[in-house]
């Protein structure tokens, strides 16, 4: 059970911040109503939500996931790849540590981004991106092995992030898109699998009783409905016009 979340407001800056989609512009005004929606959504699962202010000088900085991982025991500050998005740590290291004694750090040359780590019980799975690097993903796995995790480290061939693709949803349960699908990495989980115009839905969040998914994929919702999941669905569009998903905009532990 989740009882504790991380998020950052989005700044009038976010429409400076990076991308790689030819979505548009994201319109600010959606922006922030898709944010507190989203907060919403995550106190209706049950969870305390600390809310960190926006920085403007940090345009991408909303997209905290990729400045942590955090598990029930022990926090590791990432060490972002982008150079734009890399002290972005330094508004939430201060923030983790109010929750945690027990932190680690990826250092020096290794790069990491908390979006390349899916983390399924006992098990956390590493991709190596254009954001982290094999040494990164070195790094992280000799720290989660010392504390008696295991760590597969999945060298990436289509998704911008590990979890662009994919999402643990409990009960041994994983939902796949793209070239996860078929990896043998994952040939011991049930699948669900989403097909390549809707795979955007993979990158779903379970909270606690809940699983929140992107709004407009009735499919996915039906596939999750009929395992016996509650769903809510949130509106992305503006987060998605700077490659945000769900996953994305928090720390969950």
């Amino acid at each position: 059970m989740f009882k504790n979340v991380i998020v950052k407001n989005p700044g009038n800056s976010f429409v400076n911040g990076l991308t790689t989609s030819d979505l548009g512009k994201p319109v600010l005004e959606k922006l922030f109503e898709q944010h507190e929606k989203y907060v919403e959504a995550l106190k209706t699962c049950g969870v305390e939500v600390a809310q960190l202010p926006a920085n403007e000088a940090f345009p991408d900085s909303t997209f905290v996931e990729d400045t942590a991982v955090l598990t029930s025991e022990f926090a590791i500050i990432s060490n972002p790849g982008a150079e734009a998005r890399n002290r972005e740590i330094e508004d939430i290291e201060p923030a983790v540590k109010k929750f945690y004694e027990k932190l680690y750090y990826i250092e020096g040359l290794g790069t990491l981004d908390g979006g390349d780590v899916l983390q399924a019980e006992k098990k956390f799975y590493v991709g190596i991106s254009d954001r982290t690097n094999e040494e990164g993903a070195r790094q992280f796995k000799e720290i989660v092995e010392k504390e008696g995790y295991e760590a597969t480290i999945i060298p990436l061939k289509e998704f911008f992030h590990l979890k662009t693709g994919i999402a643990y949803v409990g009960q041994n349960r994983m939902v796949l898109a793209g070239e996860f699908i078929d990896h043998p990495a994952f040939a011991s989980y049930e699948k669900i699998i989403i097909p390549k115009e809707h795979e955007y839905s993979a990158n779903c969040i379970q909270v606690n009783d809940y699983v929140i998914i992107p709004a407009g994929y009735p499919e996915t919702n039906r596939k999750l409905n009929d395992l016996g999941y509650q769903t809510i669905e949130l509106e992305m569009s503006e987060f998605r016009k700077h490659d945000g998903g769900l996953s994305c905009l928090s720390l969950r532990f």
